[in-house]
């Protein structure tokens, strides 16, 4: 089984489940996640993970992203987008100065209402499940926050910007909102998402790509490791008498450690570590707990 993080370029007309029904048949294996949906219209970094690292899908969900979109101004549709069916048209007297100005009004946080064409649960059922029905049910406003806005091309009725933005943002309903504030109406016309977390646009790769690279048998070339999406952690080494403890998922000692400046050694105090064994085999996270004397397991990756 592969383990660990694709940076996949999602093209338009695919959904993210399409994606992953298409890597299972590519890469001929069932334990593989996508970290959080793009509508099929939209474009640009999905991460998928495989095998052990789909244990990273809600921690790389969470994660901050950093997408570039376009905004049309004077439409609203049902779907917040250019896909759906139009509700009013408006006429846009906006000039640059006001659009510019009310864009960047919603940097910091705010309270967005979740689209209707939107994968959020309402009493168990997904938005979009009831939109298709022709129901329209009571959203509850999120707190959201946008990081940073920077606009690229701004020429009434069309914005182009980019947005740094938290996760649970929906820059659909975002585009709506300016629109709103502008007194003429919204709706977003395009979307390129061009960064997840460490993921970036330059480093996707697309379908056919990958499905040529796995036939060459290169599949690993690409593939981010599951310990390296801790980097920023320090490591330590379990001694190899003891690695039936972190093999069991089970707390460990200081003293079952290899003294300072052996391989992999690299912790002198309390917080988080990266736990490999003597052979180099990563098994997960660990919190060291100063006041218990010990190594406590926070998230492990054992099994297939």
């Amino acid at each position: 089984m592969i383990h660990g993080v694709i940076n996949v370029y999602k093209e338009r007309g695919y959904t993210s489940h399409d994606v992953v029904a298409k890597l299972r048949g590519i890469l001929k294996q069932k334990k593989i996640g996508h970290t959080g949906t793009l509508d099929p219209d939209a474009q640009g970094v999905l991460p998928v993970c495989l095998g052990k690292a789909t244990k990273l899908c809600d921690m790389l969900t969470g994660e901050e992203k950093v997408y570039e979109a376009v905004l049309r101004l004077g439409i609203n549709t049902d779907t917040q987008d250019m896909t759906g069916q139009v509700l009013k048209v408006r006429e846009v007297q906006v000039t640059p100065e006001e659009a510019e100005e009310a864009v960047n009004s919603f940097v910091g946080e705010y309270d967005q209402i979740p689209p209707m064409y939107s994968a959020r649960k309402v009493n168990g059922k997904k938005l979009y499940e009831l939109a298709r029905e022709g129901k329209e049910v009571e959203r509850q406003a999120r707190r959201v926050r946008i990081y940073e806005i920077v606009i690229l091309e701004c020429r009434p009725p069309l914005i182009r910007f980019t947005v740094r933005c938290s996760k649970g943002t929906y820059i659909r309903a975002l585009c709506q909102d300016i629109g709103e504030k502008l007194a003429c109406g919204g709706c977003m016309e395009s979307l390129l998402r061009t960064q997840v977390g460490r993921f970036t646009l330059k480093d996707s790769l697309k379908l056919d790509q990958i499905r040529q690279l796995a036939a060459d048998g290169r599949i690993e070339q690409i593939l981010t490791p599951v310990d390296e999406m801790f980097a920023g952690i320090p490591s330590v080494t379990v001694k190899s008498e003891f690695r039936k403890l972190i093999q069991n998922g089970n707390a460990f000692l200081p003293g079952h450690l290899l003294e300072a400046g052996g391989p992999g050694f690299g912790f002198a105090g309390p917080g988080q570590v990266r736990v490999y064994d003597e052979a180099g085999g990563f098994y997960g996270i660990y919190e060291c707990q100063t006041e218990r004397g010990r190594f406590q397991p926070v998230k492990m990756f054992l099994g297939d």
